[in-house]
């Protein structure tokens, strides 16, 4: 076979990109880790991948299917392949992606940021952390990462908000990649984002980075259609719907008469059958006013489809009851919620030295339950309940809600006594990690949370028009 059968023989082969793709960022990215036989196939499915290129490269013959795939990998999408970010590799594929090649030493550990992307609502900077993070207080090949943006501080930074981080090791060290909310209502197109990391693995050192971001507008689709929902007390308004190069991002806001329920979209359906999901919310703005309890919100969401007329959107509540109590001067009584329609039937309370212990049944559960679902009470159970000193209890914190050190317990182990009758025991320690100064019956409350046994309800949905050349 001479050289132009052979050209014709090869073009007739179909090119497996994603599995080529997949094949060099391992080789490219394998750790250091080798000796095991799962990662030596995997090592040597890649070596295999590069002999082929290195072949066909070094012969003056590039497949065009093949040399297709190099022309939109590039080298920065390898690092999403191994994260299996599908958008940052359509977006390497598009240079949406910025590189960075910022690289800073502290305290003997050297982190190197090397891309950031914004698309939709989501910031992603990706990077690298030598191996002498190990020094750290950490198990080996754990990282963490105590850091803020723009000047922030502390839990109060609003980048830290649904932030997620993804490691992977290498060579050497660590991959990590950073996945953040935007948490503003208005965007800017491009900006620097300041990023400070305090420590790492225990280790101090200020690691100081300043990261241009950068995004194409955003196209914009106004809807500003409001759905009411009298018997729930609440309303939904759709507002708008901005697309970037990947995704979409809804913003809508709910109302409320009682400030804990929670109204969301959970799916929408186009009048072409494209089912679009929803991912993280940022909470963009929260007010009471006259009617209720209002918040704006933008979730992500599925990139919107071209030429659609209208969207069908299938929203949930989850309902929210006041926790009730009782002073434990009494052995038995009952709690009830009026609003969900569940009680607490409290038949015993029993102290046992350092245990205390409360024997009770649940009553307006609904019949016929799954067996998953009773799972789901049983665990729900060890946090359900609340011991806390009554001189305490008008000091914990609504926004925060959790009792003061030394004067609450929250947690109790489960015992089930009947589960056809909805019958069961917890035990408090009362000598535990938490613990309440000075321990007696009469000088303790019971909280009970009833909230936490009411599944999400779905809402009728309904159906907005989308202007004319929505995209």
């Amino acid at each position: 076979m001479d050289n132009k059968e052979l050209k014709g023989a090869v073009e007739q082969i179909s090119v497996p990109k994603e599995k080529v793709l997949h094949a060099i960022s391992k080789g490219i990215n394998r750790n250091g880790n080798k000796g095991t036989g799962k990662k030596k196939k995997i090592l040597a499915g890649a070596a295999s991948a590069a002999a082929v290129l290195g072949i066909t490269i070094a012969s003056g013959f590039v497949h065009p299917a093949m040399n297709n795939v190099l022309a939109n990998a590039p080298l920065i999408g390898g690092i999403f392949q191994e994260f299996s970010d599908q958008r940052g590799i359509d977006l390497a594929n598009q240079n949406a992606v910025t590189e960075l090649n910022q690289a800073i030493t502290k305290n003997g550990v050297t982190v190197k940021l090397t891309s950031a992307y914004f698309d939709g609502s989501v910031v992603s900077i990706t990077g690298f952390v030598d191996d002498r993070v190990e020094n750290g207080r950490n198990e080996k090949g754990e990282v963490s990462f105590d850091v803020n943006f723009e000047d922030n501080k502390g839990d109060n930074d609003p980048w830290l908000n649904g932030k997620s981080t993804d490691i992977r090791k290498v060579d050497n060290g660590y991959n990590f990649q950073w996945k953040m909310e935007y948490p503003y209502e208005s965007f800017k197109e491009n900006f620097s984002l300041p990023i400070t990391i305090h420590n790492i693995n225990g280790i101090k050192g200020e690691w100081n980075f300043d990261i241009p971001i950068r995004q194409d507008q955003n196209s914009t689709v106004a809807i500003d259609q409001e759905q009411k929902y009298p018997d729930k007390r609440g309303k939904i308004r759709i507002k708008e719907i901005l697309t970037a190069k990947e995704t979409s991002s809804l913003v809508y806001e709910t109302s409320k008469k009682y400030k804990g329920d929670d109204m969301r979209i959970s799916k929408a359906v186009d009048n072409k059958g494209n089912v679009y999901r929803f991912g993280n919310q940022t909470r963009l703005e929260d007010s009471e006013q006259e009617d209720g309890y209002h918040s704006t919100v933008r979730t992500e969401m599925t990139k919107l489809k071209a030429d659609i007329t209208s969207l069908t959107f299938y929203p949930q509540i989850s309902i929210a009851a006041p926790r009730e109590e009782q002073l434990l001067d009494k052995k038995t009584f009952t709690l009830k919620s009026e609003r969900i329609g569940l009680g607490l039937q409290v038949n015993d309370v029993m102290q046992q030295g350092d245990k205390l212990v409360v024997d009770y049944q649940l009553t307006g559960l609904p019949e016929n339950l799954s067996d998953h679902k009773k799972e789901i009470i049983n665990h729900n159970l060890e946090y359900a309940f609340w011991l806390v000193d009554k001189n305490y209890a008008s000091k914990i914190d609504p926004d925060n809600p959790f009792p003061p050190k030394n004067h609450g317990i929250t947690l109790n182990k489960v015992t089930i006594i009947d589960q056809a009758t909805a019958h069961y025991r917890s035990t408090f320690d009362l000598n535990g990690e938490e613990k309440i100064q000075d321990f007696n019956l009469e000088d303790t409350v019971l909280q009970f949370e009833f909230s936490s046994f009411v599944s999400s309800e779905d809402l009728e949905p309904f159906t907005v028009e989308l202007p004319a050349g929505s995209e």
